[in-house]
C-alpha cells in the first residue's frame, strides 16, 4: 500500500483548545482531504505553537506540503525541507513569512489566499479610524469608571471637509476606499504600481509621491505589503510630513512601522492618533515601545483580527486544503494565490 503524503499544519490557531492541539477541530481539512492524506500538527509549548528551532524543524519532517499560519520559513528551514515538500500554503492574505526567495530554488510551489478576508479587514479598518475620530474608546472606558463627560476626549472633526490617503491600494486598500468615501469628502491613495485611471474607477484620486499623500491626508492607512522597500516605512521622516491632527491606522503589518517613531510623534503632538491591528512581535505587551503605545488615549489596538469572522476564517481554511491537495494530486501550479510559476 503506499505511503500517503503528509501534510503539517505548523501553528493553526484554530486547532488549539485549552492550550493544546485538538485533531478533532480539523473538520473542514479532514472533509476535503478525506483518506487521501495524513494530517500532523505543531508544537504546543506552554499554550502556543513552537515556530522557530530545532523543534520546529523537526516536526517539519516527512511532510509533503506544509500549511503555515505565522511561522517564519527561512533559509535554515527549506534546507531541511528541501526534496520532500512539494507545496507550502500561506493561511492569509501576506506572503511575507513564506520564504518567498527560496521557493523556486527548491522547487517548492507557494501560495497565499489574497481575498478570502477583503470585507472584513476594509470593516475593521472602518471601525479604527471611526472609533478615533469619534473618541469611542477614550469615552467607552472613562465612562465605565464613573466619568459622565460629553467633552471628554475633545471635538470630534466633521468629517465631509476631510481627506483620507491610502497607501497601497489592492484589493482590500479598494474595499476601504469604497466604505470610506461614504463619510469623507476626498480619498486619495499612493500606490506606484496601479495607475491613477485604474484609481479613478474607485473614487480615488493618485498621489505620485509619499510625502504628497501625507502633507494633505486627514487619516493615513496603511494597506500595503511589507517587503524590503516597504519594512520601517512609517519612521520620522514619514510622520514629519503628516499633519499634527492626521490620524494613522495600520491594519497591514507591523513592521511597517517603528514603534518609537510613533511613540514619540504622539508625545510630541506631531499626530493626532494611532490604531493598529498589527504589531511586531505580534503581541504589543511583548516590545518595549509598542507596549509604551498603548498608555495613550489616542491609541486604539486591536489583536491582529481583522481578518476574523467565522465565514473568512472557514472559507480561508477550506481553500487552504484544497489547494494542497490539487497540487499533490497533478503536480501543477497552484490554480490561484501562486507566489510562484
Amino acid at each position: 500500500m503506499p505511503v500517503k503524503p503528509l501534510v503539517v499544519y505548523t501553528d493553526p490557531f484554530w486547532a488549539l483548545e485549552n492550550g493544546a492541539v485538538n485533531p478533532a477541530l480539523a473538520a473542514v481539512e479532514r472533509d476535503v482531504f478525506g483518506d487521501k492524506v495524513d494530517l500532523r500538527f505543531g508544537v504546543v509549548e506552554n499554550g502556543a505553537y513552537v515556530k522557530s528551532g530545532e523543534r520546529f524543524v523537526d516536526n517539519l519532517r516527512g511532510a509533503s506540503a506544509l500549511a503555515i499560519y505565522r511561522a517564519q520559513m527561512t533559509e535554515e528551514v527549506f534546507a531541511a525541507i528541501r526534496g520532500d515538500v512539494k507545496v507550502i500554503g500561506r493561511q492569509g492574505v501576506g506572503y511575507d513569512n513564506i520564504g518567498l526567495p527560496f521557493l523556486e530554488p527548491n522547487g517548492i510551489f507557494g501560495f497565499n489566499v489574497p481575498d478570502y478576508c477583503v470585507d472584513e479587514v476594509s470593516t475593521h479598518t472602518m471601525s479604527l479610524v471611526l472609533a478615533l475620530e469619534r473618541h469611542v474608546c477614550l469615552q467607552n472606558d472613562h465612562l465605565k469608571r464613573g466619568q459622565w463627560d460629553i467633552y471628554d476626549g475633545g471635538y470630534p472633526r466633521r468629517l465631509q471637509g476631510l481627506t483620507v490617503g491610502i497607501i497601497g491600494l489592492g484589493r482590500i486598500g479598494k474595499a476601504t476606499a469604497q466604505k470610506i468615501r461614504n463619510f469623507y469628502g476626498k480619498v486619495i491613495s499612493y500606490d506606484p504600481y496601479i495607475h491613477g485611471d485604474h484609481m479613478i474607477g474607485y473614487g480615488v484620486q493618485k498621489r505620485h509621491t509619499l510625502p504628497d499623500l501625507l502633507a494633505e491626508a486627514d487619516v493615513v492607512i496603511l494597506h500595503c505589503l511589507l517587503n524590503d522597500e516597504t519594512k520601517n516605512l512609517v519612521g520620522d521622516s514619514f510622520l514629519g510630513h503628516m499633519k499634527d491632527d492626521a490620524l494613522l491606522v495600520n491594519t497591514a503589518r507591523g513592521g511597517l512601522v517603528d514603534p518609537k517613531a510613533v511613540h514619540d510623534a504622539l508625545a510630541a503632538g506631531r499626530i493626532g492618533g494611532y490604531a493598529s491591528d498589527v504589531f511586531s512581535p505580534e503581541d504589543p505587551n511583548d516590545h518595549e515601545w509598542n507596549r509604551k503605545l498603548l498608555q495613550f488615549d489616542q491609541v486604539i489596538v486591536t489583536s491582529h483580527r481583522a481578518f476574523l469572522s467565522a465565514d473568512s476564517e472557514l472559507s480561508q481554511r477550506r481553500r487552504v486544503a484544497e489547494e494542497i491537495l490539487h497540487v499533490l494530486e497533478t503536480g501543477r501550479p497552484p490554480r490561484w494565490g501562486s507566489l510562484t510559476e
